[in-house]
């Protein structure tokens, strides 16, 4: 018989857990991430996908950032923001195909 590994986690960690699934709750969020999930993209043209000002997808990006569920990037002029590591890539990529599912 195999053990398996009890996953627990404290008070704090499951603020911090819910603090981000909080933060993925918003649809203009989710959508900001789920757009540059594949290929970092720029403020601009994550707006013009999205049909969003630039402005909102800025004032989205820096809370997205500060929550490590994306980073920047910065080449030249532009600064292109992408998922910020495999897990945040692969918590969205899951979410999105167990929706897809039914």
């Amino acid at each position: 018989m195999s053990k398996r590994k009890t996953l627990l986690l404290s008070d704090d960690d499951a603020v911090a857990l819910a603090d981000l699934f909080r933060l993925l709750g918003d649809p203009t969020r989710l959508r900001i991430v789920v757009s540059c999930l594949r290929t970092p993209l720029a403020v601009s043209d994550i707006a013009d996908r999205l049909g969003l000002s630039v402005s909102l997808v800025s004032h989205h990006l820096r809370l997205l950032k500060g929550a490590r569920l994306v980073r920047a990037e910065r080449q030249g002029r532009q600064v292109y923001y992408g998922a910020d590591d495999l897990h945040v890539r692969r918590m969205v990529e899951d979410m999105v195909t167990h929706i897809a599912e039914h």
